[in-house]
């Protein structure tokens, strides 16, 4: 018979064994085993591997079904069935699933032994399976060796005659199905074997238990084999996670040792020790009695420690599965996961007292570049353990690579006690290195309904903090969030607007001082909404620059003015420029240089027609890259100007370095230019132009009084309200021939 592709036949017949089969005498009795499995080589391998096995005496008789439905028919014909081997996947996928809920929901059968077995490990069972079914083991057929096999055979009748034994003599057998059910709900380790050992003191009458184990990784900080005790029941809760030695027991030490090693229960008059192992985690229970335990509860403890054996493993690698998702490795404090499952019940708590922070290490990113990330770690590590030492109703959590979360109350959760965490340097490794941070927080009365939220909040107050450099923290009030959300609601809004053509491109006419000429004209970008309202320049050109949406903007509006210089060619118009304005996000491009270019040839205009504006605010930036980009432009023939000259920082120095063709004097010095003693600035500025052989253009004239100055002082170019207002390219058009 050909074996299916998820049937193994080896592993039945591979020698695992490092031990002595297991052997009995027979009596001429036997047990009945139901195998359940759609394969019938499985059928075959199975009676094969389970050959002349004697167990308790009793040889085993095999009854087969081929499904679950078959199953459940032949379960309900044999009353004295002791053990199902049932495949998990047959006709359905959770066809053996059924057959355990038939089992014990519909036939009420308690007492049969229940095996699953599976080929795909994909389909394992849901933990309350197991736990409301009382599955006797799960196990895919890979893992069963025949000597995995037989022994899971073995124990699983020796289970079903025990539960029979006690079930016909005590009524305790149902405190042993919910003690096993129950502690199936614990999910740490002292849970439960805390809950183990209240058990079995309800079992057995002990009068003092102690749930032993070794301590290297289980308990924290334990390095060696000892045996610590995990749990106690009628002694000292300090000795919990302390080492047996601590009890300075010579009888309890000896007695857990040996137990341990020799793998067997141990049962004296006054005392016991408990052997439980499963899947590599063992542990061993020591108890001390007032008198003898009676035979029958020693069977019953023994039937509780084989049903509770699997939840021993299963508590432990839940904890390591819980310790992987909510802790930092590095730090070992909470991290981001565990830090929002906090966060969640502090939205919920009523103590107003409370306060929620985020702490991020300021330039941690230079510590990591300059001297390493292992001397990052370190210093991460040494900012944890000085939080940790804050009183003990706080919470440290680490949320992100330099960033930690605070739980606690106002007195201590503020910016001064934080602040004086930071007074002293840290030591990080040979390093002793100084460090501060930035704060974000949020008072209880602020917070949202969600630790998710709540969040959110903390961290836009910390992003605020970051930004303000009087301030190195700040407190989330509601309209910090109101503010982002418009912010993010504009930029959502602008970036569709743009993709709709929503955006235009209006001039404001430039003009020869002395004749009156139009020359140029500025690009200047409006925003018109769906609703056909305007939206100010001042407003979305920030919001554009913050989210880098400016790029983009910028490119379309080379191109726009390019084309528009074409425009005015083919209308006649062949002396006007157009200028348009450059951000720094533009010129942090590589390809800045060469997208300009680019469009200058695409719209087949003369390079010096175009004229790129840029302000000293881009100027000091990246001083040198600028530099080296605008005289790459100014080879190509495209002018240069300087706008809001004497308004930023800029040195003087730069000012010789840059390839520029006008110099434009700021709106702000203009405004009182034709009161006396208010035109210093102004006409410091246009000489220092025409000493440098620029062209001086002078912006924001309003009246005739400026102008008049302008003239005396020999300026060469302007453009204000005075002349006329940005307009869209009709009336531009318009203009220019009426001037022109």
């Amino acid at each position: 018979m050909q074996a299916s592709e998820n049937t193994n036949d080896d592993f039945l017949f591979i020698d695992d064994s490092d031990e002595h089969e297991i052997l009995d005498e027979i009596n001429g009795d036997a047990w009945k085993v139901l195998i359940v499995d759609d394969d019938p080589e499985i059928h075959s391998v199975t009676k094969l591997a389970l050959s002349d096995l004697i167990v308790l005496g009793s040889r085993l008789e095999y009854l087969h079904a081929y499904s679950g439905e078959e199953a459940c028919r032949i379960v309900e014909q044999n009353p004295d069935l002791v053990l199902v081997l049932l495949d998990v996947v047959m006709e359905t996928d959770d066809a053996g699933l059924n057959v355990v809920k038939h089992i014990r929901e519909v036939l009420a059968r308690q007492d049969i032994r229940i095996v699953l077995r599976t080929g795909q490990p994909g389909y394992a069972p849901e933990e309350s399976v197991i736990k409301d079914y009382d599955i006797n083991d799960y196990k895919t057929k890979t893992e069963l060796t025949r000597r995995k096999l037989v022994t899971t055979v073995y124990a699983a009748i020796r289970s079903y005659q025990q539960i029979n034994i006690v079930s016909q003599n005590r009524v305790g057998l149902e405190k042993i199905i919910l003690a096993s059910a129950e502690l199936l709900e614990f999910h740490s380790v002292q849970d439960y074997v805390q809950g183990v050992l209240a058990q079995i003191q309800t079992l057995s009458h002990c009068q003092k238990g102690l749930f032993c184990a070794r301590g290297h990784g289980i308990v924290l900080n334990a390095d060696d084999l000892s045996y610590y005790i995990l749990g106690q029941y009628g002694g000292s809760s300090v000795l919990v996670n302390q080492k047996l030695d601590t009890l300075k027991s010579e009888q309890a030490s000896t007695i857990v040792n040996n137990c341990f090693h020799e793998k067997e229960h141990y049962f004296a008059d006054d005392c016991a020790a408990l052997y439980i192992s499963s899947g590599g985690f063992r542990a061993t229970i020591y108890l001390e009695f007032d008198e003898p335990i009676p035979e029958l509860d020693k069977k019953l403890i023994e039937v509780f420690l084989s049903n509770i054996s699997i939840g021993y493993e299963n508590v432990h690698l839940f904890q390591k599965l819980s310790n992987a998702a909510y802790k930092d490795l590095l730090t070992g404090l909470p991290n981001r996961l565990q830090f929002l499952s906090l966060l969640d019940d502090f939205c919920q708590s009523d103590n107003t007292d409370m306060v929620a922070a985020l702490l991020d290490v300021n330039h941690f990113s230079d510590i990591n570049d300059g001297l390493g990330q292992e001397v990052g770690n370190q210093l991460l590590i040494a900012i944890a353990s000085r939080l940790k030492d804050m009183p003990g109703e706080c919470i440290v959590a680490r949320v992100g690579a330099d960033v930690f979360g605070i739980i606690g109350p106002d007195r201590y959760v503020n910016p001064e006690h934080l602040l004086a965490l930071f007074q002293q340097p840290f030591d990080a490794g040979e390093q002793h290195l100084p460090a501060n941070a930035c704060f974000g927080f949020c008072k209880q009365e602020h917070a949202g309904s969600r630790g998710v939220k709540l969040l959110s909040q903390i961290n836009i107050a910390l992003n605020l903090a970051k930004k303000d450099r009087s301030l190195s923290y700040g407190y989330y009030m509601q309209e910090m969030e109101d503010k982002t959300l418009w912010r993010l609601g504009m930029i959502r809004q602008l970036r569709t607007d743009f993709a709709a053509n929503r955006l235009e491109l209006w001039y404001q006419p430039q003009l020869m001082l002395e004749t009156g000429k139009v020359i140029g004209a500025e690009a200047l970008l409006r925003w018109r909404t769906n609703d056909g309202s305007f939206i100010s320049p001042a407003v979305f050109i920030p919001l554009a620059e913050y989210s880098g949406l400016i790029i983009e903007i910028g490119d379309w509006v080379v191109h726009e003015a390019c084309k528009q210089i074409k425009h005015l060619e083919n209308e006649g118009f062949d002396d006007v420029g157009i200028s348009v304005n450059v951000s720094i996000p533009q010129f942090r491009q590589e390809n800045f240089v060469e997208t300009v270019i680019s469009a200058t040839q695409k719209h087949h205009i003369e390079a010096s027609k175009l004229e790129l504006e840029i302000t000293e605010n881009v100027l000091m930036d990246d001083p040198q890259i600028i530099i080296d980009a605008l005289e790459k432009l100014k080879a190509q023939g495209i002018s240069i100007a300087l706008d809001d000259f004497g308004t930023g920082f800029s040195s003087l120095s730069y000012l010789q370095k840059l390839p520029l063709d006008r110099l434009k004097v700021d709106r702000a010095f203009v405004t009182d230019i034709a009161k006396p003693g208010l035109s210093l600035i102004a006409d410091t500025i246009i000489n220092l132009g025409k000493q440098m052989n620029l062209t001086v253009i002078a912006e924001g004239i309003e009246e005739k009084a400026q102008e008049q100055h302008l003239k005396s002082q020999g300026c060469h170019e302007v453009q204000g309200f005075y002349y006329a207002k940005p307009m869209p390219t009709d009336e531009f058009l318009a203009y220019l021939s009426k001037h022109n």
